[in-house]
């Protein structure tokens, strides 16, 4: 009779962060919301400033939509996609929500590693934080979902320099440790030094700055538990919205009536 281990011993770190392998019909999501994201921009013709500059890189570039009337403020989303993947142009559509409450939206894109490490794509956001700021007047707020969560959440810390009102993550990476122990970071390389100063529950919420914390409640644990730590570390609010996961828990953006939607303009 021998002790081996068995084929899976938790923990998995890989397993814990794995969305698509517990979502249904996950394949669909990418093309639908790429072709979602490219008929909202078509309609919204003039009124969408796209691939404006916010910096000297090739993907230092945001797209800015801009309500009827003159804005309120300006709602900035920064994408996910395990700072690896994808760009602004796939998330257009989810300007509507706040469009129609009246607020500007605003989808930087930023360098995806290995080009860039995840200290380096702090730095871009806030940069295009201090660009949109200029340019749209009213208090600016920034979420952004997942990857993009631990970068909207790296806006409100007290290191960053950024005229931010206000930070919603929506399902964010706060605690980068233990993604050290994933296949991923031989891409992202992460290394103590930088989870320390990456993490934002490991950092202070900026004084004057407000925090509210966003998850779908049928996430994965790792990713509740990413959530609650941040809202705790915080002292901020946070919402578990009933009968979302991970990839529809951003669809409350496109709709205006959505709680999520009068959280970031209220």
């Amino acid at each position: 009779m021998t002790n081996a281990p068995p084929p899976y011993a938790w923990p998995d770190p890989d397993r814990d962060y794995a969305n698509g392998a517990f979502i249904a019909g996950a394949d669909a999501y990418v093309p639908r919301w790429t072709a979602a994201a490219a008929a909202f921009r078509a309609a919204q013709g003039a009124s969408a400033r796209l691939d404006l500059p916010y910096g000297p890189g090739e993907q230092h570039r945001f797209d800015l939509f801009l309500p009827a009337e003159s804005p309120r403020g300006c709602v900035v989303f920064v994408h996910g996609g395990y700072w690896m993947a994808f760009g602004r142009e796939a998330w257009s559509h989810l300007a509507a929500g706040p469009l129609a409450q009246g607020w500007a939206v605003a989808m930087p894109s930023y360098t995806l590693a290995p080009a860039a490490r995840i200290a380096d794509m702090t730095q871009e956001i806030a940069a295009a934080c201090r660009s949109i700021a200029t340019m749209v007047a009213g208090p600016l707020v920034v979420t952004g979902h997942s990857a993009g969560g631990h970068l909207s959440a790296r806006m409100g810390c007290a290191d960053i320099d950024a005229p931010v009102a206000r930070v919603v993550p929506i399902s964010p990476l706060s605690e980068l440790g233990p993604l050290m122990a994933t296949q991923m970071n031989t891409t992202l390389k992460l290394d103590m030094a930088e989870v320390a100063a990456e993490s934002p529950a490991r950092l202070p919420l900026r004084p004057g700055t407000r925090a509210h914390v966003w998850v779908g409640a049928e996430e994965r644990p790792a990713f509740l538990w990413q959530a609650r730590v941040l809202s705790e570390e915080w002292g901020c609010g946070w919402t578990a919205a009933p009968g979302r996961h991970h990839f529809n828990v951003i669809d409350a953006l496109a709709d205006p009536a959505s709680d999520l939607v009068a959280l970031l303009t209220g």
